[in-house]
């Protein structure tokens, strides 16, 4: 007979495999080198700068296997929308060659210590959907509160994080993809509790691009000296200041 009691432990005991496997996969891929242009909108240079130094996060608050696992749903969500988009006439190049294990499109300066990684090209699209191209394609997954905030005041205002990255990949990108700079990008935002698309187009903001690339210049020079960039606030309780893994550290600093 089977004892229904004992599920919840089974399911537990799964659960915490699961995690185990995926925390040791993080575990040991190495960390990022780099400056990633994904990250560079966040809102505080401190915290870009420890994160560019590998400093080590405060304890409980590395990626527990549950967000990993919200993490690797956000890139199968992402393959499907690529899949939909092609199904929709869109001509999307996401790898070079468009071959399965091809290298992802991107860009490197800095001697390799400014980079990022694009999500698609769009080579051409049809002509009823209005599409400019060759255009950026930038997908991001959300959960419906943050989706609808971005449906309702749009990705620049709602996502800045989101629209610094586009920024600086329009601009970047166009040594390699001459005109993506011209064409607004077409960004993606799939609803992950209501399957819901929101797509709209961004176009170039040059000014954006400049102060981000100067932010990562600077960051890296700082580093460079040993400087410590100063915080975002004057108190650890700033919302900011709350979530972040630097945080004790941050705050144990004199300055």
């Amino acid at each position: 007979m089977l004892d229904f009691n004992s599920r919840p432990a089974m399911a537990e005991r799964i659960n915490a495999a699961v995690d185990a496997a995926l925390e040791a996969d993080r575990a040991a891929t190495s960390p990022r080198d780099y400056l990633g242009a994904s990250r560079l909108g966040h809102a505080c240079e401190r915290a870009l700068q420890f994160e560019f130094a590998r400093a080590p996060k405060d304890d409980g608050t590395d990626f527990t296997g549950r967000t990993l696992r919200i993490f690797a749903i956000g890139h199968a969500l992402e393959e499907l929308a690529i899949r939909w988009l092609r199904a929709a006439g869109l001509d999307l190049y996401t790898r070079k060659g468009n071959r399965e294990g091809g290298e992802q499109f991107g860009f490197s300066v800095a001697g390799g210590r400014i980079r990022g990684h694009v999500d698609g090209i769009v080579a051409e699209a049809p002509a009823a959907l209005g599409l400019r191209t060759p255009a950026l394609w930038e997908c991001k997954t959300m959960n419906a509160k943050s989706w609808r905030a971005c449906v309702r005041d749009g990705v620049t205002t709602s996502k800045p994080v989101y629209a610094a990255q586009i920024a600086l990949y329009q601009a970047y990108m166009e040594a390699n993809v001459p005109g993506i700079s011209a064409a607004p990008a077409l960004f993606t935002a799939i609803n992950k509790d209501s399957a819901e698309l929101h797509h709209e187009l961004v176009p170039f903001d040059a000014g954006l691009a400049q102060r981000m690339s100067d932010r990562a210049v600077r960051i890296l020079r700082a580093t460079d000296a040993g400087d410590l960039l100063p915080r975002i606030a004057r108190n650890a309780d700033f919302h900011e200041c709350r979530f972040c893994p630097w945080s004790a550290r941050c705050w144990r600093l004199s300055a």
